[in-house]
Parts: structure tokens; sequence; C-alpha cells
């Protein structure tokens, strides 16, 4: 089951041991897993965090108005539909061949209040009202980069105004040492929000590998506790990177102009291939 779409190829395969579970790839490379029959199973490491994220916001299993920047098998969608029944969510997906491969093999569920859209992710989000969103979550690869447009001031400044004001922002971005990109995103991130967060693990945080961190931003304390005792306990598990520890990891770092702009960096090869 493959359709070429605008920046290489992408393919959906199925998951032998799980009956309607199915991988999709973009370019060789793992973009997102869905089990249609257990929304809540998050398979990948970086979706599990920004799930963690997720349950800790408001009460447990109240709606959230949510906007997703970049769709993927729409996967933390279908998760926030299972766990936060009556959430409305628009997606907002740059490659609309994607969106069509995705949505006419991985049907929706009737009752989830999930809206797909093809469109540019800033472009969507510049044209959104004020105060609109309990959470954005910006997942954006164009191929397995994070697009440069993506990364200032002037696009955080937008998220802000799209947040509700007890609102979250979510990120999942990737790097490795020395995290000039990552670095260079809190320091952006710390120009609108004055609570910041960074779950990644322990090993990535080391500079062993090229791996995801999931930066999150808001304008009120998150609840640290809670998420660092959910990340632990993850089979892989992750840090929570919050405060002093944090100021120390950005120390130095600038914020991002449009003109300064650049995509976080190229992963070195096989970094997120499969076997």
């Amino acid at each position: 089951m493959t359709r070429v779409v605008d920046h290489g190829t992408a393919k959906l395969m199925p998951d032998v041991d799980r009956e309607r579970a199915w991988l999709l790839t973009v370019d060789g490379a793992p973009q997102s897993y869905v089990d249609l029959d257990e929304p809540t199973h998050l398979e990948f490491e970086y979706a599990r965090r920004l799930g963690h994220v997720l349950d800790v916001l408001a009460d447990p299993g109240s709606p959230l108005d949510a906007l997703h920047l970049g769709g993927g098998a729409l996967t933390l969608p279908r998760y926030l539909a299972a766990t936060r029944p009556g959430s409305r969510q628009d997606v907002v997906e740059a490659d609309g061949r994607l969106l069509d491969l995705v949505t006419e093999y991985l049907p929706l569920p009737a009752n989830a209040r999930i809206t797909p859209h093809a469109a540019d992710a800033r472009a969507w989000l510049e044209a959104a009202p004020d105060d609109s969103a309990d959470v954005v979550v910006a997942d954006v690869f164009g191929g397995s980069r994070v697009p440069a447009h993506l990364t200032s001031v002037a696009y955080v400044r937008e998220a802000a105004r799209v947040l509700r004001p007890g609102g979250v922002y979510l990120a999942n971005l990737a790097d490795s040492a020395p995290f000039a990109f990552v670095r260079s995103q809190l320091a952006t991130l710390g120009t609108r929000f004055e609570e910041l967060a960074l779950i990644a693990e322990p090993g990535v945080l080391r500079g062993r590998r090229f791996g995801n961190t999931v930066l999150a931003a808001a304008h009120h304390p998150l609840d640290i506790t809670a998420l660092s005792r959910r990340t632990a306990a993850d089979a892989f598990p992750a840090r929570v990177e919050h405060g002093a520890a944090l100021r120390d990891f950005t120390r130095g770092a600038r914020p991002v102009r449009d003109e300064d702009a650049v995509p976080s960096p190229e992963p070195p090869e096989g970094a997120f291939g499969i076997g």
C-alpha cells in the first residue's frame, strides 16, 4: 500500500503482531503508528511523552480544544479523542496527498471531532482566532527536518496568541549535542512563555545519540511532578528538565528571528530508520 507524496514516498505497513495496527513511513523513516482498535496505544516514545503532557492538563477526561500542526497518521488526535471525549480538534497538514492516504486507509472514528485541513501550519496559525485553543501541538517535519518558518519569534508569537491563558504549547523536535537547535527553540519560546520544560531520554541529553525532545511551554506552572512520574515509568524512561537546570541548559542561546531561521538539523543516516 504505497503512494507517492510531495516530498517522497509515504507507505503504510501493517503490524503483523496487531490486527489493525499500521506504521506510516515517509522517505523510509518511521513517522506514525496507529492501532485502529486501540487509539490510546502510543508506540513511539516521543508520542507517549506528548500524551503524558496532555494527560496532566486540566481535569482528567475533560475535553480540550486542540490545534495540531502536522498530521502524520493522526495518532495524537485519535488519542485525545479517546482519552478526552468531546474534544474539538483541527489538524493542519501541508501534504494533502499524505492526508488523503491516511484518511482513506485509516478512517477516523465516527464520533471523533477531528477536522483535517491541507494547509501550511504557519499560515493556518496566523489566520486562527485569538484565545481559541487549549493546546497547540507542533509535530511538523518537511522530510526529516522542522521547517525554518516554524522556528522563529514571529511564529511563537502567533502560537501564544492562539492559546488561551491556561493553554500549553507542545513541540516535537530532534537534535543532538551540543543542542544548538533545541536551545535556540527554548530561547525563542521564552520570549512569550514564562514556564518551559524539556522531556528527553537521558542518553540523548548526555549527547550519546541524536534523538527526539519534547518541549512544553505555558503561562502557568506545569505539573512537573506528575509529568516526571509518568515519563519515568515508560519502557524507555525520560527525564523532565525545568527551572534552574533548564535555564542553565539554555544559557547563551538567542531567540530566532525570521531572517535568521534555519531548519532543524539533518538526522545522521539511520537515526530513525527501520530494519
